[in-house]
């Protein structure tokens, strides 16, 4: 059984004139990965392996996750090709996970995000929010066999501002 915890990066800037790559988080952005990250203090998330997009929005992001839940910083990995917007290379990327890693967790970019979890989880998303954060179970053994999975949770910062 492996779980993904995939995590669109938070809002990010377009103030600053700063290439694509190099956009920071605003301030709901902020707010918002804090929110997240802090609702899923309860939940435990123990992912054995972290891979993020090396954008710093992405970066930015994985970092205050990586902090208010005290992930091992050793776990983390940072990948150009997750700076991905089509979903091939996140993909790529997942399949090429050591099959030991039991619980991944990958922070990047729509339209990959939404495009991987309407084809590998069992409910249908329309737009996966800034910050939003969707698990899927997978009955396989290797990352290589990715199949559909089922849907398990998804966490959206404005669920979290409506409770």
């Amino acid at each position: 059984m492996k779980k993904i915890i995939l995590v669109r990066h938070a809002k990010s800037s377009w103030k600053y004139n700063v290439i694509d790559h190099e956009r920071p988080l605003n301030k709901r952005g902020e707010n918002n990965a804090y929110l997240v990250s802090n609702y899923f203090k309860e939940y435990l998330l123990k992912p054995d392996m972290v891979i993020s997009s090396d954008a710093y929005r992405a970066k930015s992001t994985a970092n205050i996750f990586i902090s208010e839940l005290k992930i091992n910083k050793n776990i983390i990995h940072f990948n150009h090709g997750l700076y991905d917007f089509s979903g091939i290379n996140l993909v790529e990327v997942i399949k090429n996970c050591d099959k030991s890693v039991k619980n991944l967790m990958i922070f990047g970019h729509n339209h990959a995000i939404t495009a991987f979890v309407n084809t590998y989880g069992n409910i249908g998303i329309d737009n996966v929010p800034t910050c939003g954060v969707v698990i899927i179970e997978f009955d396989i053994e290797d990352w290589n066999d990715l199949t559909q999975g089922k849907t398990r949770k998804t966490v959206f910062p404005k669920d979290l501002k409506l409770a």
